[in-house]
């Protein structure tokens, strides 16, 4: 029997798309969550071990148990605020836990690891779109976690010959197209699923912080990524590793940037709903404009988007807003 994929974070957003696609290609796949904050009803079809990667003995008997052929992990702390306020949840969460998960790795045998990582690793950008050589100057203790951790996989990876790809997200977006699966965070910050939360009535407004960026209309431009191309991405990479591939890092985003307010109008015209509009003040450590170059990836991996288009991502979206709202909470 083939060896399994661990799917670490399997129960939360992108982890449970991962899971489900992993499933769909034929791959056997395990899931260790904590469930701090993923649902045990997004794990699709495989075991869920519930704990904390932090905890050594924990990590030990799982991977003793599964014996994993490569780890994917997921499972981060991603709000940008709160690591401002309480850095040492990230540090401990995001860097301190990895670790834990990459010694008890080392001392199973296992050497093959796809880490989710962030565009927030680059702070506020020298030039866009940006590539992978572009400067790491993480502006928040969120960005500097993922990037601590990328630079312990390039530790380990001539140390110990652990090979990890690490997959830097710009803005992921949208929902599983058959609708088993979507985005539904708490507190919710991402601006897709606060717009179509007012869509379906279930807030008042949306706040747009700032319209007085340096762009065409005063507002943040963002490069949006649908979650079931991200996951195309990972599972091409895992493909890599698998095959003998060495260590990589990839910017993952379409290059097509949407403002605030575009985003908005888009999501007007797919949900008919007005989408009432309220203007904040600026957040602090939000760049004017973030959009990927993602060349690398679509020329070493293969990787070609599918669902690029923004009101496809919206529709999607969209579909599971209506849908699955109940499981908000």
């Amino acid at each position: 029997m083939t060896a399994p994929i661990l799917v670490v974070g399997g129960a939360g957003y992108i982890g449970a798309h991962m899971v489900k696609q992993l499933r769909r290609e034929g791959f056997a796949v395990a899931v260790a969550d904590d469930l701090s904050s993923g649902r045990r009803e997004a794990v699709l079809g495989a075991p869920l071990h519930v704990g904390d990667i932090g905890d050594a003995a924990f990590v030990d008997r799982l991977l003793q148990e599964v014996r994993p052929a490569a780890v994917m992990h997921f499972a981060s702390f991603i709000q940008v605020g709160e690591s401002v306020a309480d850095p040492a949840k990230y540090y401990r969460n995001n860097v301190a836990a990895t670790l834990v998960l990459l010694e008890a790795m080392r001392a199973h045998g296992v050497t093959r690891f796809i880490f989710s990582s962030t565009a927030a690793i680059f702070g506020d950008p020298q030039y866009t779109p940006i590539d992978e050589a572009h400067p790491k100057a993480p502006i928040n203790p969120y960005g500097r976690s993922k990037w601590f951790v990328e630079q312990m996989l390039e530790d380990f990876d001539r140390a110990y010959g652990l090979k990890s790809v690490c997959l830097r997200y710009f803005n992921a977006a949208g929902a599983d197209p058959e609708g088993a699966l979507g985005e539904c965070h708490e507190p919710e910050t991402h601006l897709i699923p606060l717009i179509l939360q007012v869509a379906s009535g279930r807030r008042p407004h949306i706040t747009v912080y700032g319209e007085d960026y340096p762009t065409a209309d005063g507002t943040c431009i963002r490069d949006y990524i649908h979650v079931e191309d991200l996951c195309q991405a990972h599972l091409l990479a895992l493909r890599q590793l698998l095959a003998g591939g060495e260590r990589a890092r990839y910017n993952l985003g379409n290059g097509n940037g949407y403002s605030v307010r575009e985003v908005i109008e888009a999501a007007r015209r797919v949900t008919g709903h007005p989408i009432p509009v309220q203007v904040g003040a600026r957040r602090a450590g939000d760049p004017p404009v973030l959009v990927a170059d993602a060349s690398a990836a679509r020329r070493v991996l293969g990787w070609q988007p599918r669902h690029a288009d923004l009101e496809r991502i919206l529709a999607d979206a969209w579909a599971w807003e209506r849908q699955h709202a109940k499981w908000s909470r």
